[in-house]
Formats: C-alpha cells, sequence, structure tokens
C-alpha cells in the first residue's frame, strides 16, 4: 500500500549524499540495469554538461532515485536524461510523484512548453510507466 504521507522531494547532489544515490543503481531489479546508465556514469556526465540538473528523489530523508534534467533555457528545451527509481522503492508511486514535482518545475522555466524524454524499448522498459503518467510517443528514435 502506498503511503500518501511520504513527502517527496527533489535535492541537490552533494558530497554528502553522491555515494547513496550512485548505490542505487545496485538496486535495480534483475534486468533493468540494461535500460539505464549506472548512477556513477549519469553523474559524470551530468556534471561535465553545463545545462544537467541532475536530482536526487527523496521520500523524506531517504534516497530513493535519481534523475537528469536537460535544463537549456536558451532553446527552451527540457529534456529528462535519466530516470532511477531504486530497485526496493518501486511500485509506491515515488517515481510518478517525483516526475510530478519535475513537470511543475519545468513549467517555471523560460519558455517551457514540452517536457520530452527518451527511454530503451524492450521487454520491462519504462514505456508504460511513460504513458500512464499521459506523455505521448512523438516517434523520433534516437538512434
Amino acid at each position: 500500500m502506498k503511503n500518501t504521507d511520504d513527502h517527496i522531494s527533489l535535492r541537490p547532489i552533494t558530497a554528502d549524499n553522491v555515494f547513496a544515490v550512485i548505490e542505487l543503481s545496485d538496486t535495480l531489479r534483475y534486468g533493468q540495469q540494461r535500460f539505464v546508465a549506472a548512477n556513477a556514469i549519469s553523474l559524470a556526465q551530468a556534471y561535465a554538461d553545463p545545462q544537467a540538473w541532475p536530482r536526487g528523489i527523496y521520500c523524506d530523508d531517504t534516497p530513493v532515485g535519481f534523475l537528469i534534467l536537460e535544463d537549456e533555457t536558451a532553446k527552451s528545451q527540457y529534456f529528462l536524461w535519466r530516470l532511477v527509481i531504486g530497485g526496493e522503492f518501486q511500485g509506491k508511486g515515488y517515481g510518478r510523484r517525483a516526475i510530478e514535482q519535475l513537470v511543475d518545475s519545468v513549467r517555471t522555466r523560460p519558455g517551457a512548453a514540452e517536457l520530452l524524454f527518451s527511454y530503451e524499448p524492450g521487454e520491462g522498459s519504462p514505456e508504460k510507466f511513460y504513458e500512464f503518467l499521459g506523455f505521448l510517443p512523438n516517434g523520433k528514435m534516437l538512434r
């Protein structure tokens, strides 16, 4: 049962939480690692890109996930690079609530009209999760 009293927040990655966020990659369920880069790799990419906006997803004071938004205000382009919810935290509504907060945040950004994302297709992919949240495929393939 989901606890609606849980407080979900998006927090900056700092020296105090970086290892907890990195370790979430190790908790993914069997086969999920093929759909997303390890959090350590994602963080390295984020810190090399000035448009990246990496955030830990927290339930109260427990890190439960990680996301990176490409926040390119000059182009009014907003792209969800990564979303990871730790294996033991999946199915509890944390990912949905984190995306809702992300959407609310993007709506405040200059020129924001849409939030884009990509996913690796295949059995076990997050495609149905995104569809459940109201995202629509645009037919573009990044390959």
